[in-house]
């Protein structure tokens, strides 16, 4: 996997979570429900990809004409853990380099509803990130969506799978709203802008 800082090269935004409706609204699947919304704003629908397991929609982010950004949305249906496999693929069949590679992915250690944007790091336990790395390198944008620690002694695992609670839905919309704010930002104007916007 190359790097480059050519500014043609197509984005990948990559939502992390695990396919069925029984997931759909889960903590887990805040990065697909990003990924849906800019579906929403591109004014496309996805489809099954060729080369990979996963739902893709290609489209462009950003004002018309010389600034628009050139993007493939995707979502891995392939389920959390095995994520890497099907991002890698699309990287590989868009010609996307890494530094061009976002994932939108739920964070524990942030409170709900914070985002912090960076590029490279760790996966901090996320299965996710985890799968992507091993997969490609670490060295990809990451568009972290805080939904805090798992209340008293409730497993991580559970609290990840399950969907948000009431009091949090009530600004659900408004803050995955905001995630895809960010990561239109993010592609169209660069990291450093995006962090002093959205970092929260």
């Amino acid at each position: 996997m190359h790097v480059t800082t050519d500014a043609s090269a197509p984005w990948l935004i990559v939502g992390l979570g695990n396919p069925g409706p029984e997931y759909a609204m889960n903590r887990h699947n805040v990065g697909f429900m990003v990924a849906d919304l800019l579906a929403e704003r591109i004014g496309g629908k996805f489809k099954r990809a060729q080369k990979a397991q996963a739902q893709v929609l290609e489209g462009r982010i950003g004002p018309p004409g010389p600034g628009s950004r050139r993007v493939v949305l995707a979502k891995p249906m392939s389920y959390m853990n095995l994520s890497g496999g099907p991002v890698n693929a699309l990287c590989d069949f868009y010609k996307v380099p890494l530094d061009h590679v976002v994932a939108v992915h739920d964070e524990l250690d942030i409170d709900y509803g914070v985002l912090r944007l960076k590029l490279g790091g760790g996966d901090n336990g996320h299965n996710g990130l985890k799968s992507m790395t091993k997969a490609m390198g670490p060295d990809y944008h990451r568009v972290r969506f805080g939904i805090g620690r798992p209340p008293g002694r409730m497993q991580v695992a559970d609290f990840v799978l399950k969907d948000f609670a009431s009091a949090e839905r009530k600004e659900l919309d408004y803050f995955v709203d905001r995630a895809t704010d960010a990561v239109e930002c993010l592609v169209s104007e660069g990291l450093e802008r995006a962090q002093s916007a959205y970092n929260s």
